[in-house]
C-alpha cells in the first residue's frame, strides 16, 4: 500500500482518468438503482405477498455497495498501476464481491424460509434455529468458494477440524446437546412455534421461539419461560395444539336431589347451544352434551357439561360465561344448588352407661 501511495503522489495527473471513471460509473449506478427499485416497488405494491417487499428492502442497501465496488474496480483498471498492485486490488475487490453476495444470500434464504414456512400448511416450524441453519449453509458455501478463489486448499483445514472435533465436542457437551435437541424438535414437528404446551415439571405456555440453546415459552401471564432444548426433548409434555387446536371442556354442575335428571340435562344443553353464537371460542359443532357423571354426590346430583372450544386459552372465557348463564337459568326455573350437608346424631347422657373406673362397665339401672 505504501508503494501505491508513493506512486500516485509522484504521478497525481494519472488519477484524473480513474477519478472520472469512478464518478461516471457511480452516478450511472445510482441513477439505475433509483429507477430499478422504483419500478420494482411499484410492482411489489400490486401483489398481496409480503416476501417481495422484504426482498427489495434486503437488496436496497447492498446494491449501493455493489455499485461502489464496480466503480472502484473499473477505476483501478483504467489507472496505469504496476502489475503487482493491480493484481492485489483485483483480488481485494473479488473478496468483497464474494463476501457481500454471501451475506445477502444468507439473509434472503432466512427470509424465504420464514415466509414460505409460515404460509405452507404442514411445513416445518419456522424458528430462529431453522433460519440460522439455512444461513449457516449459505455462509459455508460462500466460505468454500472464497478459499478456492484465494487458492487455499481446504483438505488440511478439514483434517485439522476432524482432529480437533473430538476435543471441541468434549468441551461443549451441554451446548452441542442443546443444539442437536433443538434441531430434533424442529424436524420432528411435535413442538412447533405457536403451540401451547405444558411440561411434566409444570411449566406451560405458547412456544415463542427455538434457538440453538433453548426454547422460549410465553406464559399466559405474558412472561417468558426459557427451557433448555435438551430438557424439553426429554420431558413428558402435553401439546394442546396437536393433533388439532380444538379441545373438550368439562364443566361440573351440582343440583339438589329433588331435581329431575332429564330436566337438568335439557337445561344445560339448551344453555350451551344458545350461548355458542355469543361466546367467542365456544363451538356449536360438535354439539354440547351432558353426562350424569360423577353421579350421586354426598349432598347433590353431579352432572358434567361437555362442549368444544377452539383452542386452549378459550376455555377460561367460555367457562366464565356459561356458568353465569347456567346460574341465571337455575334461579329462574327454581333449581336449587345445595350446600354441603351433614347428619349429626345426638345422644342423651342419661341413656349411656357410666364407665367403671375399676375397669368394667356398671349397669345403667344400678346407677
Amino acid at each position: 500500500m505504501q508503494e501505491i501511495t508513493r506512486y500516485f503522489l509522484e504521478n497525481w495527473q494519472l488519477l484524473l482518468v480513474p477519478t472520472a471513471v469512478f464518478a461516471i460509473v457511480m452516478v450511472a449506478g445510482l441513477f439505475a438503482r433509483r429507477i430499478l427499485f422504483s419500478r420494482l416497488h411499484n410492482w411489489a405494491a400490486r401483489t398481496t405477498s409480503q416476501i417481495d417487499d422484504d426482498t427489495l428492502q434486503t437488496l436496497h442497501g447492498p446494491f449501493l455497495l455493489w455499485v461502489a465496488i464496480l466503480s472502484l474496480h473499473l477505476a483501478t483498471q483504467s489507472a496505469p498501476l504496476p502489475p503487482k498492485a493491480s493484481g492485489l486490488l483485483s483480488k481485494v475487490f473479488l473478496i468483497l464481491w464474494i463476501v457481500s453476495l454471501t451475506i445477502v444470500a444468507s439473509r434472503l434464504v432466512a427470509l424465504f424460509i420464514r415466509h414460505k414456512g409460515s404460509a405452507l400448511h404442514g411445513a416445518l416450524p419456522v424458528t430462529t434455529l431453522t433460519q440460522t441453519l439455512g444461513r449457516l449453509f449459505v455462509i459455508s458455501c460462500g466460505l468454500l468458494i472464497l478459499l478456492n478463489t484465494l487458492g487455499i486448499s481446504i483438505t488440511p483445514i478439514l483434517t485439522a477440524l476432524g482432529v480437533g472435533g473430538l476435543a471441541v465436542a468434549l468441551a461443549l457437551q451441554d451446548t452441542l446437546s442443546n443444539l442437536f435437541a433443538g434441531f430434533y424438535l424442529s424436524i420432528a414437528g411435535q413442538v412447533r412455534a405457536g403451540d401451547y404446551i405444558k411440561l411434566s415439571s409444570g411449566e406451560e405456555g405458547y412456544v415463542a421461539d427455538t434457538n440453538w440453546r433453548s426454547t422460549t415459552l410465553r406464559a399466559l401471564a405474558n412472561n417468558y419461560i426459557v427451557v433448555p432444548n435438551a430438557h424439553l426433548a426429554q420431558a413428558i409434555l402435553t401439546n394442546y395444539h396437536l393433533p388439532e387446536k380444538r379441545m373438550s371442556l368439562s364443566i361440573p354442575v351440582s343440583v339438589s336431589y329433588e331435581c329431575d335428571p332429564d330436566e337438568i340435562e335439557q337445561m344445560l344443553v339448551e344453555e350451551a347451544v344458545a350461548a355458542a353464537p355469543d361466546i367467542p371460542g365456544l363451538m356449536a359443532n360438535p354439539s354440547p352434551f351432558v353426562r350424569f357423571i360423577p353421579g350421586f354426590g354426598a349432598s347433590s346430583l353431579d352432572f358434567t357439561l361437555i362442549c368444544q372450544v377452539n383452542e386452549f386459552v378459550d376455555q377460561y372465557l367460555v367457562q366464565h360465561e356459561l356458568r353465569k348463564r347456567i346460574f341465571r337459568r337455575f334461579r329462574r326455573d327454581g333449581v336449587q344448588i345445595p350446600f354441603p350437608s351433614r347428619t349429626v346424631y345426638m345422644y342423651n347422657q342419661q341413656t349411656v352407661a357410666p364407665v367403671d373406673t375399676t375397669g368394667g362397665r356398671r349397669n345403667a339401672a344400678s346407677a
